[in-house]
Formats: structure tokens, sequence, C-alpha cells
């Protein structure tokens, strides 16, 4: 079934057009010609930000389905099978649904590119499902033109972590005018929740909000502290205890405290939460693999972890959490062309006892082996690979060590499809 999703997907990239073009024009008149669906989406949530959206969003929906509530998702990009990016109640898309989607929209005979598409297709999806409660949207790049900037009263909208993310597609190149172009047409009549920030993007964004109408939640509501073993949520009305085995960064822990807040505004109860908080897991997101092909390759004492960090925010995070770890680390590095790679494998200079770079399989922007390991020689001991499996082969041995593969979600995605 997997490869027919491939399959379908690398139909629709031949006949839709990959390359980002920020305009709202297109998907507003597809969506005039369908009869407005978006518009009966009851209770649309939007999550938006330069990183933890997908982790925010996954807990925030893990709370609500806890609950008794009947969620559908938009996320993006997928890890490995197109189908994951529509959660429709208590199951994924099908590819025949995705077809018929496709179909309707095609019917309008206006041009969209690969991204508008598929918001119509959840769209679509996302109307015929019956007695939701909440649709949560993952926006895909800034937000102000962005195809899921389209309702002017949504239930929420949640800003996660910004940052210089993106800024090849502002001008100026500056923090604050990514900000401007994820916050200004922010709704004038919702409640705005505020992840933590550093502190001069907490000011940017809080001058430019600061005639917004909309109910503001900033993360100072609430704290996250760490109590020997593990964190806690407080705010004035709420101790709540995170106990996971699966969340392993101070920055998803931060995520994850946002859903929270979230969560407990929109009347879902403390002990379901603290119950739910256990089973939550962010796939391909400081994830150990514990077996499968990959795991099959090493030895009992070598650890392998995936994380598809590719942004300074995300490599911060990254860093923490190994340095924390006390065998020897080695890393796999895959790396796009736009994500700045020379800064983000500088961060973990003193981690890695030694760095191997891997091609990102079927991905046209991604760095070349020889150009990654030109590039992290600079800064630790670094050799190149064809593939993850010859990197696998290359570092294992009988030394306890942990094995990280990092760099991207694409690269992510293709571990967890082959695994």
């Amino acid at each position: 079934m997997l490869s027919l999703s491939t399959n379908l997907y690398k139909d629709l990239q031949k006949r839709y057009s990959r390359r980002i073009n920020l305009d709202l024009d297109r998907i507003q008149k597809v969506l005039t010609e369908l009869g407005f669906p978006h518009l009966e989406l009851s209770n649309p949530i939007n999550i938006l930000g330069s990183d933890g959206k997908m982790s925010t969003l996954t807990s925030l929906k893990y709370f609500l389905e806890a609950n008794k509530q009947n969620v559908t998702t938009f996320t993006s990009p997928h890890l490995y099978d197109v189908r994951h990016r529509f959660w429709l109640k208590n199951r994924f898309i099908n590819l025949n649904e995705i077809k018929k989607y496709t179909k309707q929209v095609e019917q309008t005979g206006l041009k969209l590119t690969l991204f508008e598409l598929l918001t119509c297709v959840y769209i679509l999806a996302a109307k015929d499902e019956k007695n939701i409660d909440y649709h949560l949207v993952e926006a895909g790049l800034l937000f102000k033109k962005d195809s899921t900037n389209l309702w002017h009263e949504p239930r929420a909208q949640i800003v996660t972590n910004i940052n210089y993310q993106h800024q090849d597609w502002v001008k100026p190149q500056t923090l604050a005018e990514i900000c401007r172009q994820k916050l200004d047409s922010l709704s004038q009549n919702t409640t705005i929740y505020i992840a933590k920030q550093k502190p001069q993007t907490l000011k940017i964004i809080k001058k430019i909000l600061k005639n917004n109408k909309s109910k503001k939640i900033f993360a100072s509501s609430f704290k996250i502290k760490k109590i020997k073993d593990h964190y806690i949520y407080k705010d004035p009305k709420n101790i709540i205890p995170i106990r996971t085995n699966h969340i392993h960064s101070e920055g998803l822990i931060n995520n994850l405290g946002l859903a929270i807040k979230v969560a407990l505004d929109f009347g879902v109860p403390k002990k379901i939460i603290t119950n739910t908080i256990p089973k939550i897991q962010f796939e391909g997101r400081l994830q150990y693999l514990t077996k499968g092909k990959f795991k099959k390759l090493l030895k009992k004492e070598e650890k392998l972890l995936i994380d598809g960090c590719h942004s300074m925010a995300s490599a911060e995070n990254l860093y923490n959490y190994l340095k924390t770890l006390k065998e020897p680390i080695y890393g796999i590095w895959g790396m796009q062309k736009n994500k700045l790679p020379e800064q983000f494998i500088k961060s973990f200079k003193k981690i890695f006892k030694k760095l191997v770079t891997v091609p990102i399989p079927n991905e046209p922007n991604a760095l070349t082996a020889i150009e990654l390991q030109n590039i992290g020689q600079k800064h630790m001991p670094t050799i190149a690979a064809q593939n993850v499996i010859s990197a696998l082969r290359q570092i294992s041995n009988n030394e306890r060590k942990t094995i990280v593969i990092f760099g991207s979600l694409y690269l992510i995605g293709d571990v967890l499809s082959k695994n």
C-alpha cells in the first residue's frame, strides 16, 4: 500500500508545481468555485510558527481525542506517506479519497501549486466528515499568504517558536519581517496563544500584536519546571506532572506545555491530560528506533536515534539532549541546500566523535554527501557514505554508543519508509 501512496504522490508532483508561490488568490478562487467548503469547518485552529508546529498540534490532538472529541488534522510535510498529512476523526485519508477530491478541484479548471491542492483536498475531506469538534491546521510557510490562512474567526491561533527560518522568503531578511509575515494577518476575533520565545523575538511579537483585538495568551501565563526526574506544568489553577519516556528535549516539552494550556482552556480535564501525556509520541522527532531493518544492522549495545531537526532552534534542542548522554555519539547527517548547513553543523562541534554524511534520496534540493563532508570536516572528523545503510556499517562496532540520524525531515522520512 505504501508503494501505491508513493506513486500517487509522485504523479501529483508531476502534475502540480512544487515551487512555493505565496499567494492566496488562487486557492480562494478555487474554494469559491467549490462553494466555500472551508467555511463549513467548525472550530478551525491554525498552528503557525518556525519550529514546533507538529509537536504542538500532535499533543493537542492527543488531549482532545482523549476527551472523546472528534478531530481532523492537516500537517506538512509528510515523512513517508502522503496519507499521513490528513487525519479524519479516527483514521488517515485513503488513496481513493485523495483522487476523488483532487478531481473535484481539477473540475474548477483553475491551476494550483501542489501544497494548495493538498490544502483543498484536506478541506473537502474534512467537510465530508460528520460530528467534528475541532480542525487542526498546520501552516505551510510563514502565514500571511499561506494557503491555510483562510478563516477570519478561527477557534484559536497557536503561534509556536519563531526564529530565522524562511528568511529567504522575506524582504528585508530580518527577524522582524519574518514575525510580521507570520503575525500581521492573524484574526482580530479569536484567542491567540504564543509559545515561549527568545526575548528579542517576544519583544517584536508584542509590538506587532499590540493593536490586535484578539485575546492573547503568552507562555508566561504558565511555567514548565524540572523537578528531579520529570517536568511539571504549572499555572495559577493547575499543577500537572509531565511524565514521559518518549519526549527527550526541553524544546519539545515546552511545545507540550503550550498544548496543555490550550487543552485546559478547551475544557479537557486535568486528569485526562495527566493520563494522556505518557502516550504522546512525535514520529521523527528525537525518536529512538528499537526495531526494524536499520536497528538490526547494529550491535545490541548501540542505540539508534532519529531527529528531523533542520533549523538552528531545533539543532539547539538536539544538542541539549545529546550533551546529557554519557556514551560516545556518532552522527549521520543529510541536509537541504537552503538550511544554513555550515552554521547548523558547527553547533555540534563538541558532540560527535565522528560524522558521516549522506545524500537524501529523491530530493533534488539536497546537498551531496561530498558537499556535506567538505562542510563537516572543518569542525569534526567527517567521512562521506553512499547511503544510511553504508553509514551505519561504517560506524557499527562493539563500542557502546548512540548513533543519531539527523538534519532533514526528508531524510528521516526515507529512513522510516525503509525501516
